[in-house]
């Protein structure tokens, strides 16, 4: 069984037992979340889809840990013309484990 969750903008498809890394959560680590934004749940070749979001479904995570992902780096350089910029940037993550898949 999996499902497709939107959180943090984005969309990911997960499975029980699962671990990915999610934009940053207000939440403690090691405390469990219910993600409620469910866009559809799949079984083999059962789809279930409606509307723009599942109204019964749930995915529940435990959070592992928060962190943050590597350097990125920003070089802006025009050439003959004596202009270097450079900026780094690190992004927040939250490291979620999908504990179970609930349909509702």
């Amino acid at each position: 069984m999996y499902a497709v969750i939107k959180t943090g903008g984005k969309q990911y498809r997960v499975s029980e037992g699962d671990t990915l890394k999610v934009e940053s959560l207000a939440a403690e680590a090691g405390s469990d979340v219910t993600l409620d934004q469910v866009l559809m749940i799949g079984n083999g070749t059962d789809v279930t889809v409606d509307g723009p979001t599942l109204a019964s479904a749930s995915v529940s995570a435990r959070i592992v840990q928060h962190g943050r992902a590597k350097k990125v780096n920003i070089v802006k350089f025009k050439r003959r013309k004596h202009y270097r910029r450079q900026m780094g940037h690190r992004q927040n993550f939250t490291e979620l484990q999908i504990t179970s898949i609930s349909a509702g």
